[in-house]
């Protein structure tokens, strides 16, 4: 498997491009993956798919002989912005209701929307 680490990083947008390369699913290639992803998320908690992604990065991190810093920080950012994104889609964009459903303040979701760079749909 690929890492493209070679070199210790600190900041959470270089640790994103570590983190992203990682696929604890890959058997043969990406189509099988894809098919075994989908196949198993209805049974699969998000908790073992998560636990399942940072068992193969520490792995391969011991393997490559680096030290990943400010993993905290990359994977909430990954997971809060795909939780925001769905849940904007869910609602076509209502901030008011996505911030309810998210138990959060609107305004709250407006810092994260620009902090991540969500495109809002017009």
């Amino acid at each position: 498997m690929n890492l493209n680490m070679n070199v210790s990083t600190n900041t959470p947008q270089e640790q994103t491009q570590v983190f992203t390369n990682v696929n604890p699913l890959i058997k043969t290639d990406a189509a099988s993956a894809n098919h075994l992803l989908v196949a198993n998320l209805r049974s699969i908690s998000l908790e073992k798919l998560v636990r399942s992604k940072l068992e193969v990065l520490f792995e391969q991190q011991k393997e490559a002989q680096v030290e990943l810093c400010g993993l905290y920080d990359v994977v909430m950012e990954q997971v809060e912005k795909a939780l925001i994104e769905i849940a904007l889609a869910n609602y076509r964009g209502n901030q008011v209701k996505t911030a309810n459903l998210l138990g959060i303040n609107r305004n709250t979701l407006k810092k994260k929307i620009d902090n991540y760079k969500i495109r809002l749909r017009n």
